[in-house]
């Protein structure tokens, strides 16, 4: 049966759709979107969005886990369980995000998620895949874990490809590594999006690896080479060059609501991915989560004062640029919807409202809180149930 929406804002990138409305096909995908649609005669399930807002679903690249999971457990239920917490914050579809370890245990973890990604799940949809290292600095490895961090080899490389039967579609790596250049064209060839991350890699390393077709910087000024103004480093070249798209976890602690702003103002929506790092402690109580502590919400190593993921989510990041930037919804909807579409090749059939794409959405309350969490066509999250 077909799904009409009626008398709802829908937001989309630039626009907002005052008393819109909403047409979702019997395959939930988007049949028509507009100020009035011309109802088929067949039978409509209508649903009124009067006072509530419509978003495109909220697609996070570079999430580790949340409410006690992680990528890294490498079990089905860790997967489905982070899939389920996050849609009800949310998220429509998200990376499985591995870190730094073994190449055992990061090869058993793929292996997993591809399984899982296959099989689909009951929340957010796994899009696929992020490997976030082993090929990293370790003088910028943060949270990393250091006796795993390792120059790329092509043999490593290619078994991790194929552990995940092919679906890494993003890759953090630091391009200055020895090797680290070859590791970018090895990933490139197999469709995998290339970021630059946990690096310390000059301007001019970055001139030659955006030349390559590097085009995306993982969690921006955090794991990087700083911007100096005699040496701007990677976190230079990712406000400087347009073809780099940052990423941005806004919790007002990684990156300074100032920042944010200055962000905004000089790559603008297009050329930011908001994202969450979210790790296993996202959604539970302050205390010890193994070799990680979570203080006020925030995430570090035990015992020092790095940085060791977050417990953002999505809606709450939306909540803090809104605040920081002072723009509009629909003028920063795209770093959370649009724009990690595209940086991970699913532009096509997800990431924003339109005719013929997939009815991912979520629809808000006056106060931006998750009423309900649309993934094709089906409320996977509903407040109160």
């Amino acid at each position: 049966m077909k799904t009409l929406w009626k008398n709802a804002d829908i937001i989309r990138p630039g626009q907002r759709l005052s008393g819109g409305q909403l047409l979702i096909d019997s395959n939930g995908v988007i049949e028509a979107i507009g100020a009035r649609i011309e109802c088929p005669s067949e039978p409509l399930h209508v649903r009124d969005g009067e006072g509530l807002t419509l978003v495109p679903g909220f697609i996070d690249v570079h999430v580790h886990g949340g409410d006690g999971c992680n990528v890294m457990d490498a079990r089905e239920e860790s997967l489905e369980r982070m899939s389920v917490f996050h849609a009800a914050h949310g998220t429509t579809g998200f990376l499985a995000t591995t870190n730094t370890s073994s190449q055992e245990h990061i090869v058993s973890a793929l292996s997993c998620a591809a399984g899982v990604i296959q099989k689909g799940t009951g929340g957010a949809d796994i899009l696929g895949i992020h490997l976030e290292g082993p090929f990293i600095s370790l003088k910028r490895k943060g949270a990393q874990l250091a006796d795993d961090v390792r120059n790329p080899s092509p043999e490593q490389i290619e078994e991790l490809l194929q552990a995940a039967e092919n679906r890494i579609k993003l890759v953090t790596l630091a391009p200055e590594l020895e090797g680290g250049m070859d590791a970018v064209e090895q990933f490139l060839a197999a469709g995998v999006t290339v970021s630059a991350g946990h690096s310390d890699a000059t301007f001019k390393q970055m001139e030659a690896a955006v030349a390559l077709g590097v085009n995306h910087t993982t969690h921006h000024f955090n794991g990087m080479s700083p911007l100096h103004h005699r040496e701007p480093g990677l976190a230079g070249a990712g406000l400087m060059l347009p073809q780099l798209t940052v990423e941005l976890i806004a919790d007002g602690y990684h990156v300074h609501p100032a920042v944010v702003k200055m962000m905004y103002d000089l790559k603008s929506s297009d050329g930011i991915c908001a994202i969450t790092d979210a790790v296993t402690s996202c959604g539970l109580p302050d205390g010890d989560y193994g070799h990680k502590v979570m203080k006020d919400g925030l995430v570090f190593l035990k015992g020092t004062d790095t940085l060791a993921g977050s417990s953002l989510t999505m809606i709450q990041a939306v909540r803090n640029v809104l605040a920081f930037t002072g723009l509009a919804l629909e003028d920063i909807i795209s770093s959370f919807t649009s724009v990690p579409a595209r940086q991970i090749g699913v532009d096509g059939f997800k990431g924003s409202l339109a005719p013929g794409k997939d009815a991912d959405f979520v629809v808000l309350d006056a106060g931006l809180n998750v009423v309900s969490t649309w993934v094709r066509g089906k409320a996977v999250y509903e407040a109160g149930m």
